[in-house]
């Protein structure tokens, strides 16, 4: 039996093991997912404008209803075309461990093969075939560590990849019918009905805390209830092993902070003061409402909360609801993002992402944005973190 007779079934077990790893070459797919998030971005980003034109041409309960559900088409946009490139990240990395994984066998195989030649230089005595066998059975040994570690490693993939794919169930989307509900039923004096949109108060601007209410404690709106656990998590921790985004002409760069919200959505906070400000107002959700109160988990009024959670971001805000917004940029619904304030003349809200916001009415709670409170004159969205 010749020494090259004798490699070829020896190898055997090392190619099999080469061949059983595949080939990888998954580039297609890849520009395929990135191609569709970017198109899925492009959407995103016209829709903004979209949402702004509508809020100009469409006011009152109606139009409220449309923008919340334009939110959260924006929210479910920008989340898939985040998963679309996470899953492209996915597919690369694992064809790239398929080619290490590959480059190392084929190594292997190559220093088996010379190692045989080597040793059966002068003849194939009991000697040698000895060392052959031994040479064997470390290099298949080796084959097989290499072949465990990428399997592992696509198993990891493999996770990460399904828990992209299992999407989280869209929350039920508000329409004018619905608008009203879950909020506290508010009887202010100087107005006979309860408020569009659930929250709030009757206008007092001229009061000393910058907002009051006369109502009964109601229940909250589906999904939420009053001292249920909240989870505002960074969206590192939300999406489990998403890699890190490359740039996203439609999102802040270098400073946004993405949060998961207690209804699963994950939004992206402009920068760290408004995520920090959003989790602290969505912490106080079930305190009682208290005209003129400031004391977390005891009582607070809508400026007070807004405030309070603003100055654990070290960001300082005035007292009265209708100054909040004063010196602080501007914006149009269609580019509202966690930490924004909704601002009438005699009260505020906080911005919570895909179309919901966070106020104190009787107790703290999660609502749909709005742009009518009990007949107050709205006096915009604005950024106190810009």
């Amino acid at each position: 039996m010749s020494a090259t007779m004798d490699f070829a079934g020896l190898a055997g077990p090392i190619d099999e093991l080469l061949a059983g790893v595949g080939a990888g070459g998954s580039g297609a797919a890849v520009g395929a997912l990135r191609e569709a998030s970017a198109a899925v971005d492009e959407a995103h980003a016209a829709s903004r404008a979209s949402v702004d034109r509508m809020y100009d041409a469409w006011r009152g309960r109606a139009g409220d209803a449309a923008m919340d559900a334009a939110l959260r088409g924006q929210t479910t946009a920008a989340t898939a075309a985040d998963r679309g490139r996470a899953m492209a990240d996915i597919v690369e990395r694992a064809d790239a461990e398929v080619a290490t994984g590959r480059r190392e066998l084929e190594t292997v195989l190559r220093e088996f093969t010379d190692d045989v030649r080597r040793l059966a230089v002068g003849g194939l005595g009991p000697e040698v075939i000895a060392a052959v066998v031994e040479s064997t059975i470390d290099h298949v040994g080796r084959a097989l560590r290499v072949v465990e570690r990428v399997r592992a490693e696509l198993e990891g993939e493999t996770a990460a990849m399904s828990e992209l794919a299992s999407r989280t169930p869209a929350p039920a989307p508000v329409t004018p019918a619905a608008a009203g509900r879950g909020g506290p039923t508010v009887v202010p004096a100087a107005v006979s009905a309860p408020p569009v949109g659930g929250s709030p108060v009757a206008d007092t601007s001229l009061a000393t805390a910058g907002d009051t209410i006369t109502a009964a404690r109601t229940p909250f709106g589906s999904g939420h209830s009053p001292g249920g656990a909240l989870n505002t998590v960074p969206a590192s921790v939300g999406t489990p092993k998403s890699p890190d985004r490359g740039p996203d002409p439609t999102r802040p760069q270098g400073g946004g902070v993405r949060l998961t919200l207690p209804d699963g959505s994950v939004v992206e906070a402009p920068n760290q003061r408004a995520a920090d400000a959003v989790r602290s107002a969505l912490g106080q959700v079930g305190t009682p409402y208290v005209w003129g109160g400031e004391t977390p988990g005891v009582g607070m009024d809508c400026s007070g909360l807004t405030q309070w959670a603003y100055a654990q971001a070290g960001v300082s805000l005035p007292r009265l609801a209708q100054e909040q917004g004063y010196g602080h940029q501007r914006v149009g619904p269609g580019d509202l993002m966690p930490g924004d304030l909704a601002v009438w003349s005699g009260h505020v809200a906080m911005v919570i992402g895909n179309g919901e916001l966070v106020e104190a009415g009787d107790p703290v709670q999660i609502g749909p944005i709005r742009t009518e409170n009990s007949g107050m004159r709205f006096l915009g969205f604005y950024r106190p973190t810009a």
